[in-house]
């Protein structure tokens, strides 16, 4: 059990290390299950072209991109990830128009992975902060 649980750690890290910065589709391919749902964005029914999908969005309004994991804690079939992200605007994203602005916020990743491969996935972003240093609300006072 130890070692599924070290598996499915490495598993989690690589999704974020190869798949969230690197934008890697093969690895896409290899670690996410045809059927993955995201609890986080809408699901079209194909799992892995979903996480494509949300790769390709994020890369035409961002560059620069970073996540530095923090914490991976894992239970049964379940990795949950802390990570630091960091990006800069360079393109329309979430709707607003390029900024050139940077940030770095937290976000926590949780991820249920069976058979080798990532089947669900539940996220928790600062959107409020991002949105702040991107300069489409105003800072806290």
């Amino acid at each position: 059990m130890a070692n599924d649980i070290e598996k499915n750690k490495d598993i989690a890290r690589r999704l974020v290390e190869e798949v969230f910065v690197q934008g890697r589709a093969e690895t896409v391919d290899e670690i996410v299950s045809p059927e993955f749902r995201s609890h986080s964005w809408p699901s079209t029914g194909d799992g892995r072209g979903d996480v494509k999908g949300a790769i390709e969005r994020v890369s035409q309004g961002l560059t620069d991109i970073g996540f530095s994991i923090d914490d991976v804690i894992a239970e049964d079939d379940r990795v949950a990830v802390r990570v630091t992200a960091t990006g800069r605007q360079v393109g329309e994203f979430m709707g607003m128009p390029p900024s050139g602005k940077s940030y770095r916020i937290g976000e926590i990743h949780i991820f249920r992975i069976a058979d080798g491969q990532i089947v669900e996935h539940w996220d928790q972003i600062d959107t409020l902060s991002m949105l702040q240093q991107l300069g489409a609300l105003p800072q806290r006072g």
